[in-house]
């Protein structure tokens, strides 16, 4: 049978179709616009996503046997606020995850409401990018809009809403958005009351590998697939990729190195660190995790390389780098202001340490090791709890570049398992979307037999403890210049 799996990202979808064996039998996808309405703010229309998502499955699907098409599943983009009215029609573009509007109802749920509660409703606290403190903002700001919402959902969640007519939503994605009781997965009564939301108004909550429904007659109709291709709940896009990369079960990480970076970490019991540095959510394969997120990871290096440098060379920007671990420049990572741990959302990206023999390498170094610090920020509140990592996965658009991931692995100690397939999200989703299909008995099988390691990148002792003295530095950074922000 084939599967597909959905990567609904900031910049573009991108479909997979996954055979039985976990081979990928064809790739497509399709771009669309992001806009920035004012400083700070992020913005898509859930229309383009699902007319490029048709568009791409509709080449995805042109040269297979369509009738071995089994189920369709998702890894979406967390935390954006997407609403409908009475007639399912979108009332304003998508708030999403990297939009900083919310700082005033983000102080409100963490200062009035205070941390301690929101930690117990939800066993997390409020980040400008969750989707809570979007719906006050509209509120708010748009009375009018608000007063016309009769469906709050996620984005890959209206994809799912438009191709199986099911409002629905899986765990792993609506931990992310301050209204969920991770601990007990059900919505928190505390919190609709807060967001002065009603559970009508909320999806129905799935395990990330549980069907929802079938594919719309219409919608099968216009792809040349049967009406009995299951539609699979899926899953956030980092737990998504965790799948996708075979980071379930207890004591598993994942590195993520997209638009923005993560540090994932799989556990079979319920936990939260003191501070709510990192994030606590429910994952994919029906356990929990903790993440750490940072709002800018490959996205400072294209920054860098797009609008600085001008040029696509990725590669050979980094050809001249050939000296690890002494680099006089530091990053600061935070283009779009930081998550995990600061949960500063003035927070701003800057360049330290320069002098008149900087050269271009320099920057181009100072970039790559300061995502590297800002990921090992949150490695060092895991582990201040006692988890101990010694390995992890890699994947995401900058773990394709070997020097990135020889950074990382001697920044964060930690052996690097690179994957047969670095599709991430996708090829989560589509390994959902067989599980649900019953094609495996549950998330963790299907994973320990689909997801092959091909190489691993050792962390060089020595470079190991260059960096760690340049860690130590960098820690210092942030609190020195955190008043400027």
């Amino acid at each position: 049978m084939l599967y597909i799996g959905v990567d609904l990202g900031t910049s573009a979808v991108k479909l997979l179709l996954m055979n039985s064996e976990g081979h990928i039998e064809k790739i497509a996808s399709r771009e669309y616009a992001l806009s920035f309405p004012h400083p700070g703010w992020s913005e898509q229309n859930p229309y383009d996503w699902f007319d490029q998502s048709m568009d791409g499955l509709k080449e995805l699907l042109s040269e297979c046997d369509k009738s071995q098409v089994a189920g369709i599943s998702f890894g979406g983009q967390m935390h954006g606020l997407v609403t409908l009215d009475e007639n399912d029609k979108v009332i304003r573009p998508a708030i999403l995850w990297n939009d900083g509007r919310t700082t005033a109802e983000t102080e409100y749920l963490n200062n009035e409401i205070g941390k301690d509660k929101l930690s117990q409703y939800t066993a997390n606290i409020a980040f400008a990018g969750f989707t809570a403190p979007k719906i006050l903002w509209m509120q708010k700001n748009e009375p009018d809009l608000w007063a016309k919402v009769k469906k709050i959902m996620l984005p890959k969640d209206y994809l799912a809403y438009r191709l199986s007519g099911t409002f629905c939503t899986d765990y792993s994605d609506a931990s992310g958005m301050l209204l969920l009781d991770v601990k007990n997965k059900c919505w928190s009564k505390e919190m609709m009351e807060i967001c002065h939301v009603t559970e009508e108004q909320l999806p129905k909550l799935f395990e990330s590998y549980e069907v929802v429904g079938n594919l719309r007659p219409e919608i099968a109709a216009e792809l040349g697939v049967s009406t009995g291709v299951k539609v699979i709940a899926g899953a956030g896009d980092n737990a998504a990729a965790a799948v996708g990369t075979g980071t379930v079960g207890t004591g598993r990480c994942n590195l993520s190195l997209g638009t923005s970076g993560t540090i994932f970490i799989s556990s079979d019991k319920f936990g939260v660190d003191e501070n709510n540095a990192l994030h606590s959510f429910d994952h994919a394969d029906g356990g929990y995790h903790l993440m750490g997120c940072m709002l800018s990871a490959a996205s400072c290096n294209k920054w860098w390389m797009d609008e600085i440098l001008k040029t696509k060379d990725y590669a050979g920007e980094q050809k001249g780098i050939t000296t690890l671990g002494e680099n006089h420049v530091f990053y600061l990572p935070y283009l779009m202001g930081e998550r995990s741990p600061h949960n500063n959302p003035d927070a701003r990206a800057m360049f330290i340490g320069m002098s008149m023999d900087t050269t271009r390498e320099d920057m181009t170094q100072a970039i790559l090791e300061g995502v590297a610090f800002g990921l090992r920020d949150s490695l060092e509140v895991a582990r201040s709890l006692g988890i101990k990592i010694e390995r992890s996965k890699i994947c995401g658009g900058g773990a394709k570049s070997p020097l990135w991931k020889k950074i990382i692995a001697a920044v964060m100690n930690l052996k690097l398992d690179i994957i047969e397939s670095e599709e991430g999200p996708g090829y989560g989703g589509a390994i959902l979307a067989a599980v649900g299909c019953k094609e495996f008995p549950d998330v963790e099988t299907a994973c320990n037999k689909l997801v092959k390691v091909v190489d691993t990148v050792e962390p060089d002792p020595e470079l190991v403890e260059k960096y760690e003295a340049r860690y130590q530095e960098f820690k210092k950074l942030y609190p020195t210049v955190k008043c400027l922000f």
